[in-house]
């Protein structure tokens, strides 16, 4: 499994990826059950918009969207397991102002599937400021689509998500998301609001008008508007951290969380519908499926905006980080297709 060859294959099609401007740099990590098999890192965490510095396996990146798998869903897992919830609990019943109508029959698993019939995205940054501000906004929205009857990604889903949390815990979402998982796991770097004085491990995002990038600040809009916290966003992490995570995942010896709990969510919950996710998982055949071509069809992925993803299969305990920094080029800057190609190469590297 993985021979030379194949370490350098995945290495070079990195350094090629930044030599052609497709990303500036990445950070990879590959791994089968508790063993990492490598760990790559090429290209530069900074281009322009500050002092140019290099990508390094320790660099911190701003997760973006993984923040719904990471943080958001492993807490939801949580509350499942001890009896405080159940996926077909209505959300109205943790957050009352999320209510009337069909709202009444949006639950806590349709959220996690992006079947809840919400609109994909506001510009609340726009008008508003402060946590609960846009938190409220998102609860007020009407829903654009029958619960239940398709499949469009939200990020207003999970920031509801992430409230309904806070509110059943009674506690804050960065300090249940380290107790609960970070310190379990051992993922010393992962948290929200990261210290400033971390800059110089950071990867750049988006070079912002006046022509400064964006370090240690979170890349999303909306959640920097919520003071950096969000269910959906704002997480920070390196390619070991997300690693342990994976490997967590992977391991039915691991009792952090039970197996049950980390198979269903594998399961697709949208089955006739327009898109085939699982509980907060992207599944093969979904229109965000970047797995490309080789990887089985138990395997599941998700990705963050800011040119993040990560991977892996249950049953075989394969699994995958790539961390880039892909909007320092622009927010329209495409790596679907290299996403892919990326996932094909880790495959063919297992041999299986």
């Amino acid at each position: 499994m993985w021979a030379e060859n194949r370490l350098r294959q995945l290495e070079d099609f990195l350094k090629e990826a930044v030599a052609a401007r497709v990303v500036p740099g990445a950070v990879a990590q590959v791994g089968m059950a508790s063993t990492i098999i490598a760990t790559v890192s090429v290209g530069s965490a900074l281009v322009t918009g500050g002092t140019p510095r290099p990508m390094h396996r320790d660099t911190i990146f701003d997760l973006a969207s993984l923040t719904k798998v990471t943080a958001t869903l492993p807490l939801i897992l949580r509350l499942v397991e001890k009896g405080r919830i159940s996926f077909d609990d209505a959300v109205s019943a943790y957050i009352p102002e999320f209510s009337g109508g069909a709202k009444d029959r949006v639950t806590i698993g349709h959220l996690l599937s992006h079947t809840g019939g919400l609109l994909p995205h506001r510009e609340y940054f726009r008008s508003l400021s402060g946590y609960e501000a846009v938190v409220q906004a998102a609860g007020a929205e009407p829903l654009i689509a029958e619960p239940g009857g398709e499949v469009a990604y939200s990020d207003l889903g999970f920031m509801l998500l992430g409230e309904l949390v806070q509110r059943v815990y009674g506690q804050s979402l960065p300090d249940l998301a380290r107790v609960e998982v970070f310190d379990v796991l051992g993922m010393p770097q992962t948290g929200f609001c990261p210290n400033p004085g971390l800059a110089s491990r950071m990867a750049a995002t988006e070079v912002m008008p006046g022509g400064k990038a964006k370090v240690g600040i979170v890349h999303d809009d909306n959640t920097e508007a919520m003071g950096g916290v969000s269910g959906h966003a704002g997480l920070f992490s390196t390619v070991d951290d997300i690693g342990r995570y994976l490997q967590a995942w992977v391991d039915p010896d691991n009792e952090w969380l039970s197996w049950p709990a980390r198979a269903a969510c594998t399961l697709s919950r949208t089955a006739g519908l327009n898109g085939n996710r699982g509980w907060g998982w992207v599944l093969r055949g979904d229109g965000h499926d970047t797995l490309g071509d080789l990887w089985p069809a138990s395997a599941v992925t998700h990705t963050g905006y800011t040119g993040t993803s990560v991977a892996f299969d249950l049953s075989s305990r394969m699994w995958c980080v790539l961390l880039t920094n892909r909007v320092h080029f622009g927010r329209g800057h495409d790596v679907t297709a290299f996403r892919r190609r990326f996932h094909n190469v880790v495959m063919a590297g297992f041999g299986l």
